[in-house]
């Protein structure tokens, strides 16, 4: 099967977008994501947006990571498709992209030629720990101790729509991607985490050092900026309204008081456009 594809990249975060044309169920589109993002044989990205029938107007996208496993949401995913819909109809910018079953409204907030300044709502944060899931006791863990094979973290967990740990630290000399592999794959998250090292800058800016499930060091993460700033938010640390620093660029977060909704916004570019040949 030759699948025309096109590649675009949100401070480093790298994703791949197909049109599911053939109807492609999860388990072969699971296949495709392994093959087509790995980093030598394949096109190579940290994930896969799989783009369906639009229904009234809705883009229908099911993402999968680098590993092949399913995602429910991704921030710079949403503005990737985002940018990929108004590169195809420059007359449209604002689109809504739905993912597992819930609609987000993506708008372009600047574009010029094959890059923009992109915006998503993400809906809500959950801090409620049977929901986002954490396996304990403890109705919240917000800056709260969690043993984590066998060491005590002080972390807050929390959804958006995706699950997060944030760990906030002084510095980042140490090494924050074993700890966040360690993390991330701890059985008391029963759908493993996304993990964020964060650093207080001041009220309206943090550094960030972000561990992706299913994927790695990413460069950056537009739900891991959301959940770092909600995190912030929660423990004291930051205004509602605050840049996110990764090495590779910032990305802006609003959790809005009036709605309790979150915007991100920040920047997209496209990389190429081809063909990938899978075979199922």
């Amino acid at each position: 099967m030759r699948l025309p594809f096109a590649k675009y990249h949100a401070l480093g975060n790298d994703f791949i977008v197909v049109v599911n044309n053939r109807r492609l169920g999860k388990k072969p589109l699971s296949r495709l994501a392994r093959r087509i993002c790995h980093r030598r044989t394949g096109v190579g990205a940290d994930g896969l947006l799989c783009l369906t029938a639009s229904a009234k107007k809705t883009l229908v996208v099911d993402l999968f990571n680098a590993d092949s496993s399913w995602a429910e949401k991704s921030g710079n995913g949403l503005r990737i498709l985002g940018l990929h819909q108004h590169l195809k109809d420059k007359r449209r910018r604002n689109f809504v992209v739905r993912m597992a079953g819930l609609d987000h409204h993506v708008s372009i907030v600047r574009a010029t030629g094959r890059a923009g300044l992109i915006k998503t709502d993400l809906g809500s944060p959950e801090f409620t720990t049977g929901l986002v899931p954490v396996r304990t006791r403890k109705k919240y863990l917000i800056n709260a101790p969690l043993t984590i094979n066998g060491f005590d973290l002080p972390v807050t967990c929390l959804s958006v729509g995706n699950p997060h740990t944030v760990l906030f630290v002084d510095n980042f000399d140490f090494d924050w991607r074993a700890l966040g592999a360690e993390i991330e794959t701890s059985r008391v998250f029963p759908n493993h985490t996304n993990v964020e090292f964060v650093k207080v800058v001041s009220r309206r800016r943090l550094l960030l050092a972000d561990w992706e499930r299913g994927a790695g060091a990413t460069g950056s993460s537009g739900t891991g900026a959301a959940a770092a700033v909600c995190a912030a938010v929660m423990t004291g640390h930051a205004d509602r309204r605050c840049q996110v620093v990764f090495e590779t660029g910032s990305l802006w977060v609003d959790w809005k008081t009036e709605t309790n909704n979150i915007e991100l916004t920040g920047p997209v570019e496209f990389v190429a456009e081809g063909f990938y040949e899978f075979e199922e």
